[in-house]
């Protein structure tokens, strides 16, 4: 048996705003292993990130506030945890790429010292060991000429080079668990098949393990072996790569793998989408949040949130049409 890394359960997370609560996340589960890569997939908005971030408790509280739940790091229940305890599990125990390096690596200190900074904090280095240790990481997240661009501003790297160097400063304390965050949402396709490429690598070497946050499945597909899918502040579906993508369940993953273009259809027709917008969640609706865009829905759907059902021991899906009593429903 491996160990659990990260087990999150029940999670809701919510934020103050002059219109009312919004309720980002409503009561999220799931589980990584260690080395196990997981993908956490959904449209913009649904809660992907909001989750992520308080995996590292970065919310500023208030507005944002964890109002129920646990998230358990390595044994350890971190809810609770204070600040100066957060501070030496960052970096150290969970590190986080985020989607925009440049807003993010600081544009006044070259690369070298800012990966640095980590060595020093978590490692106790020196700062002529951590500058020497970053030039080893820079090389290792393979940005050539790696002793020249320790030394540069991030304003003269390319967006990939920033990306690999957000990956370095990451990797850097030796974390058990790596959270990205769309890492590869701001690159072109060769970059981006670079950038997943990398960082399957580092999982194979290094044993560590991966929550990656996306919106596409062609990503999730490439790196994940088990998915989540995440709507409206919940996970309607969870299941092994492989099962989730021959075999989903639930009409929301229909609907994204439906919009994903084919090599051979028909360029005359229109692509395929999702019709309707997901719900405000500062007034979420009775019942199940997709009943309103869903051509499946039933009398129920509007009125009661879904259970969720077992397909598998690996596969879970919270829709009605799983129900034994309910109408067949084809993808």
């Amino acid at each position: 048996m491996k160990d659990i890394i990260l087990k999150i359960e029940n999670l809701k997370v919510s934020f103050q705003t002059d219109l009312g609560l919004v309720e980002a996340v409503r009561g999220v589960d799931f589980e990584i292993e260690e080395g196990e890569a997981m993908a956490l997939v959904g449209e913009s908005g649904c809660g992907k990130s909001v989750t992520a971030q308080s995996v590292l408790k970065l919310h500023p509280s208030p507005p944002a506030g964890i109002d129920e739940g646990h998230i358990i790091l390595q044994g350890k229940d971190i809810v609770n945890m204070p600040e100066y305890e957060m501070k030496k599990i960052r970096g150290k125990i969970v590190s986080m790429i985020f989607q925009d390096p440049m807003t993010s690596l600081d544009p006044t200190m070259i690369i070298g010292k800012q990966i640095g900074e980590v060595l020093s904090l978590h490692k106790g280095m020196g700062k002529k060991a951590a500058f020497n240790k970053a030039k080893d990481l820079l090389s290792q997240v393979r940005i050539a000429n790696a002793e020249k661009r320790a030394g540069q501003y991030p304003v003269e790297f390319s967006g990939g080079m920033r990306q690999r160097a957000m990956i370095g400063m990451a990797i850097a304390g030796e974390p058990k668990l790596l959270i990205a965050d769309e890492p590869t949402t701001a690159l072109d396709v060769t970059i981006q098949a670079q950038i997943i490429d990398l960082l399957r690598a580092i999982q194979r070497e290094s044993n560590m393990a991966i929550l990656m946050i996306t919106h596409d499945l062609g990503v999730a597909a490439s790196i994940a072996q088990k998915v989540a899918v995440m709507y409206a502040g919940k996970i309607v579906e969870t299941a092994g790569a492989n099962e989730l993508f021959h075999d989903p369940r639930h009409p929301y993953t229909w609907g994204l793998m439906n919009s994903i273009p084919q090599k051979n259809q028909d360029k005359t027709r229109d692509l395929s989408i999702i019709k309707g917008k997901p719900p405000l969640l500062i007034d979420v609706p009775k019942g199940c949040s997709f009943a309103s865009r869903c051509k499946y829905c039933m009398r129920i759907c509007r009125k009661e949130d879904p259970v969720t059902f077992e397909i598998s021991d690996s596969h879970k899906c919270a829709c009605w049409l799983l129900h034994p009593e309910a109408p067949k429903a084809e993808p």
